[in-house]
Protein backbone atom coordinates (compact mmCIF):
# COMPACT_ATOMS: atom_id res chain seq x y z
CA UNK A 1 0.00 0.00 0.00
CA UNK A 2 1.42 3.37 -1.02
CA UNK A 3 1.27 6.28 1.47
CA UNK A 4 0.73 9.95 0.67
CA UNK A 5 3.46 11.73 0.98
CA UNK A 6 3.32 14.71 3.79
CA UNK A 7 5.30 17.58 3.22
CA UNK A 8 6.66 19.22 6.67
CA UNK A 9 8.49 22.70 7.28
CA UNK A 10 9.24 24.76 9.98
CA UNK A 11 8.02 28.65 10.87
CA UNK A 12 8.79 31.23 13.24
CA UNK A 13 7.63 34.61 13.81
CA UNK A 14 8.41 36.25 17.48
CA UNK A 15 8.53 33.62 19.91
CA UNK A 16 5.87 31.79 18.19
CA UNK A 17 6.82 28.04 16.46
CA UNK A 18 4.89 26.33 14.16
CA UNK A 19 5.36 22.96 12.73
CA UNK A 20 3.36 22.39 9.28
CA UNK A 21 2.16 19.19 7.64
CA UNK A 22 1.19 19.11 4.03
CA UNK A 23 -0.58 16.67 2.67
CA UNK A 24 -2.70 16.38 -0.69
CA UNK A 25 -6.60 16.21 0.72
CA UNK A 26 -9.55 18.72 0.43
CA UNK A 27 -8.59 21.66 2.01
CA UNK A 28 -9.30 21.43 6.29
CA UNK A 29 -6.47 23.25 8.10
CA UNK A 30 -5.83 22.10 11.86
CA UNK A 31 -4.11 23.91 13.73
CA UNK A 32 -3.21 21.85 17.44
CA UNK A 33 -6.10 19.49 16.92
CA UNK A 34 -8.79 22.32 15.74
CA UNK A 35 -10.23 24.07 13.02
CA UNK A 36 -8.64 26.79 12.30
CA UNK A 37 -11.68 28.83 12.23
CA UNK A 38 -12.13 28.28 15.95
CA UNK A 39 -8.06 28.75 16.90
CA UNK A 40 -8.04 32.06 14.95
CA UNK A 41 -11.51 33.57 15.61
CA UNK A 42 -10.79 37.17 13.10
CA UNK A 43 -10.57 37.09 9.77
CA UNK A 44 -7.37 39.21 9.57
CA UNK A 45 -5.35 36.22 11.29
CA UNK A 46 -7.73 33.50 9.27
CA UNK A 47 -6.65 35.42 5.99
CA UNK A 48 -2.70 35.43 7.26
CA UNK A 49 -2.92 32.08 7.63
CA UNK A 50 -4.54 31.01 4.14
CA UNK A 51 -2.11 33.64 2.30
CA UNK A 52 0.07 31.14 0.80
CA UNK A 53 -2.38 28.73 -0.22
CA UNK A 54 -4.48 31.77 -2.09
CA UNK A 55 -1.65 32.83 -3.72
CA UNK A 56 -1.32 29.70 -5.28
CA UNK A 57 -4.32 28.55 -5.93
CA UNK A 58 -4.32 25.27 -3.32
CA UNK A 59 -6.61 26.38 -1.19
CA UNK A 60 -8.60 23.11 -1.21
CA UNK A 61 -5.51 20.73 -3.08
CA UNK A 62 -3.79 20.06 0.22
CA UNK A 63 -4.98 19.28 3.72
CA UNK A 64 -2.77 21.09 6.73
CA UNK A 65 -2.18 19.99 10.12
CA UNK A 66 -0.24 22.31 12.55
CA UNK A 67 1.34 22.09 15.78
CA UNK A 68 2.11 25.74 17.04
CA UNK A 69 3.66 26.80 20.31
CA UNK A 70 4.97 30.18 21.88
CA UNK A 71 4.17 33.78 21.34
CA UNK A 72 0.28 35.03 20.79
CA UNK A 73 -2.09 34.47 18.21
CA UNK A 74 -0.73 36.93 15.39
CA UNK A 75 3.00 35.71 16.07
CA UNK A 76 1.23 32.05 15.26
CA UNK A 77 -0.34 33.24 12.58
CA UNK A 78 3.07 34.38 11.24
CA UNK A 79 4.71 31.26 11.86
CA UNK A 80 2.45 29.10 10.49
CA UNK A 81 2.27 31.26 7.14
CA UNK A 82 5.87 30.96 7.00
CA UNK A 83 5.61 27.20 7.45
CA UNK A 84 2.81 26.41 4.79
CA UNK A 85 4.68 28.39 1.96
CA UNK A 86 8.10 26.61 2.72
CA UNK A 87 6.18 23.30 2.70
CA UNK A 88 4.64 24.33 -1.00
CA UNK A 89 7.95 24.55 -2.14
CA UNK A 90 9.03 21.17 -1.24
CA UNK A 91 5.62 20.34 -3.36
CA UNK A 92 6.08 22.65 -5.77
CA UNK A 93 9.63 25.07 -6.94
CA UNK A 94 8.01 26.67 -9.17
CA UNK A 95 5.63 28.41 -6.83
CA UNK A 96 8.83 30.21 -5.70
CA UNK A 97 9.12 33.34 -7.15
CA UNK A 98 5.34 33.87 -6.74
CA UNK A 99 5.48 33.41 -2.78
CA UNK A 100 8.96 35.05 -2.85
CA UNK A 101 7.20 38.62 -4.11
CA UNK A 102 4.84 38.78 -1.90
CA UNK A 103 7.49 38.05 1.13
CA UNK A 104 6.01 34.89 2.51
CA UNK A 105 9.59 32.94 2.38
CA UNK A 106 10.60 35.61 4.53
CA UNK A 107 11.24 35.41 8.45
CA UNK A 108 9.93 37.88 10.54
CA UNK A 109 13.25 39.15 12.44
CA UNK A 110 11.44 41.57 14.59
CA UNK A 111 12.05 40.50 18.25
CA UNK A 112 11.00 42.02 21.63
CA UNK A 113 13.72 43.81 23.37
CA UNK A 114 15.03 42.69 26.46
CA UNK A 115 14.09 44.28 29.89
CA UNK A 116 18.00 46.49 30.94
CA UNK A 117 19.16 46.20 34.46
CA UNK A 118 18.08 48.94 35.98
CA UNK A 119 15.39 50.36 34.46
CA UNK A 120 11.91 49.58 34.16
CA UNK A 121 11.79 48.04 30.60
CA UNK A 122 13.50 47.89 27.56
CA UNK A 123 13.78 51.36 26.77
CA UNK A 124 11.42 53.14 30.15
CA UNK A 125 14.09 55.25 32.52
CA UNK A 126 13.41 55.49 36.14
CA UNK A 127 11.41 59.01 36.76
CA UNK A 128 14.83 61.33 37.40
CA UNK A 129 14.65 64.07 39.67
CA UNK A 130 17.34 66.77 39.55
CA UNK A 131 16.94 67.79 43.40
Amino acid sequence: MATIPAHSATGRRKTAVARVRLSVGTGKIEVNGRPFEEYFPTTPLQNTVLAPLTLTNLVNGYDVAVNATGGGLNGQAGAIRLGIARALLQVDATLRPALKAEGYLMRDPRMRERKKSGQPGARKRFQFSKR
